[in-house]
């Protein structure tokens, strides 16, 4: 095998050898097929990776097609919110289409089907049909209404669509195999009544049509070459078969390329949950603040938390294609996170447990304007002026009246550079009536500013702090993010709910102090807070209410797990 053959992931495989096998290249069309029943999370981005991907390798066209045959699971919000999603991650489809377009075409299909004898009403019960069906283990058999005359089926199939009959009083079953030992081939169901109305079509139907039926044959309609969809749907691969090739016969003149299933590996995360009902529950008993709530693993809420599209690509690109499930450690989408945004965010200053620190040597009305880096790995970024002043504010944790050697911040008797600024040395503290340090006293070296170029600012010190001036502070909330579960895999315990593993610290709102250059930064900014993490605006920020999310912080964990 050549080594060009042997870096091609599997599914690009089979494309190389249907191409060789004589299939037209400008036959290529790949889609990505979302139920339009909740909004996009992390683990689809595989899916979207792949046949996006896959369309600008093999410059194909991908559709955005909606599996749209639920009207009572499914609403336009979710549409809407999917087709931004996969804009921002930035993909574009040729066509958007939705399975409801084709309702007529489908219903037409299922008509031919009974007149051919490989499809009929069924009457029973849905307890019933269950038991009927059999086992894994046990054949099922043929009930009542199997063998139902054409004429009998076509005239209940036209009357359960005109509305004459109620929920669940009939289905229509493809006959298949009774005893296959794929459950799903036991004369799956095509279609039931539902007396809702559709986001699309309203009330102009009241029997839709089953996904397995519907996917498939929308694949079909469209021309999709390659069909591609997670594992679980390998055992649903025979039934997508048989209804493409029945279709087939009697449509190719019209549809003459019949779409080939393919199955790759589901992308699980970590410390979080990926059924749209779990995460459903999450919104509708109010665990979080919406379906973009930045501990949602959604995209909208990834996006939210200060997520880029760059950052999410490349973990996908990580993570690759394969055929076997498994569950990939946050701790690597952090990381990809945290690499994009050392590269693209700017560096700011900001104080999330704020100490006074008075510098009792320094001019007691004097204010200075410093000149700081945005990004040193950005040479274009540019530079920004900081206030400095008498009086400033320092993170509490930097601060240890007594201290053992390996303590590099501040401490009594002992010195460390402010950044941008000068070098400082603590003398004494003021303390509440509870011993809590409310006000540290500092002198300051005035030739050690930075960048002065004097020989005492290029002095070696070990510490050096980040600090906001007390009168230019502006005051901003900040919302730091935990996992939203505490147990690595929350739903996979048989014996216990994934709703008790909820971490009630998920979430911390914390009063903090940012120089002033952030008073401009408009929502969906990326910042890094020095020394703190990565931090971007929410959504609630206002002008007069400053808001930040923590999207990461600066350590990272998959990095030292890994080497």
């Amino acid at each position: 095998m050549s080594e060009e053959k042997k870096s091609l992931n599997f599914l690009e495989q089979i494309i190389e050898e249907d191409l060789a096998n004589g299939m037209p290249k400008e036959n290529l069309r790949f889609r990505f097929p979302p139920e339009p029943n909740g909004y996009l999370h992390i683990g689809h981005t595989k899916a979207i990776g792949i046949s996006f991907g896959l369309g600008e390798k093999y410059n194909a066209p991908v559709n955005l097609r909606f599996d749209d045959t639920n009207p009572a699971k499914e609403e336009q919000e979710y549409v809407d919110a999917i087709k931004r999603d996969v804009a921002w991650l930035g993909y574009q489809w040729e066509k958007e289409c939705y399975s409801s377009d084709y309702f007529q075409q489908l219903y037409d299909w299922a008509v031919q089907l009974i007149k051919d004898g490989k499809a009929y009403v069924d009457s029973q019960s849905s307890e019933a049909m269950a038991e009927q069906k059999g086992t894994p283990t046990q054949p099922g058999v043929a009930g009542p209404y199997r063998d139902r005359s054409v004429e009998e089926n076509l005239d209940l199939f036209t009357r359960m669509k005109n509305g004459e009959f109620e929920e669940g009083s009939h289905v229509l079953r493809a006959k298949i195999d009774m005893t296959s030992p794929n459950m799903l081939m036991r004369d799956p169901i095509m279609y039931r009544i539902l007396k809702k109305e559709h986001h699309r079509t309203g009330d102009d139907w009241v029997i839709y049509p089953m996904y397995d039926w519907t996917h498939g044959e929308s694949d079909y309609i469209e021309q999709i070459s390659h069909s591609l969809c997670s594992l679980e749907f390998k055992p649903h691969r025979e039934l997508y078969n048989w209804f493409r090739d029945n279709v087939y016969e009697y449509s190719q003149s019209e549809y003459p390329l019949p779409p080939k299933q393919r199955e790759f590996s589901r992308l699980n995360l970590s410390y979080t949950v990926m059924s749209k009902r779990k995460l459903m529950k999450l919104v509708e008993e109010g665990i979080v603040s919406g379906w973009d709530d930045p501990r949602m693993p959604t995209i909208s809420g990834l996006r939210r938390r200060g997520y880029t599209p760059a950052a999410i690509r490349s973990f996908v690109e990580t993570v690759g294609v394969s055929k076997r499930e498994n569950v990939i450690d946050v701790a690597l989408l952090e990381f990809k996170i945290r690499e994009d945004l050392n590269k693209t965010a700017n560096r700011v200053m900001a104080v999330l447990d704020p100490v006074k620190v008075v510098i009792d040597n320094y001019p007691e009305n004097q204010e200075e304007i410093l000149i700081a880096e945005n990004n040193p790995e950005d040479e274009n970024s540019g530079t920004r002026e900081v206030p400095f002043s008498r009086e400033i504010y320092i993170e509490r944790e930097d601060f240890r009246e007594e201290a053992n050697k390996k303590f590099f911040r501040l401490k009594l008797g002992k010195e460390v550079r402010l950044k941008n600024a000068y070098f400082i040395t603590a003398n004494s503290v003021e303390k509440d009536e509870n011993g809590n340090i409310t006000v540290i006293h500092c002198t300051y070296d005035p030739l050690t500013k930075s960048g002065s170029g004097t020989e005492e600012s290029k002095r070696k010190v070990k510490g050096t702090l980040h600090w906001v001036s007390v009168k230019h502070a502006v005051k901003a909330e900040v919302r730091a993010y935990d996992r939203l579960f505490s147990d690595e895999a929350p739903d996979s315990h048989k014996d216990k709910d994934f709703m008790e593993f909820l971490n009630p610290n998920s979430l911390e709102k914390i009063t903090a102090y940012v120089e002033p250059s952030l008073q401009t930064a408009k929502i969906g900014d990326r910042f890094q807070f020095q020394r703190l993490g990565y931090f971007n605006v929410d959504d609630d920020s206002t002008v007069e209410n400053l808001v930040f999310n923590k999207t990461v912080g600066l350590r990272d964990n998959w990095t030292k797990k890994n080497e």
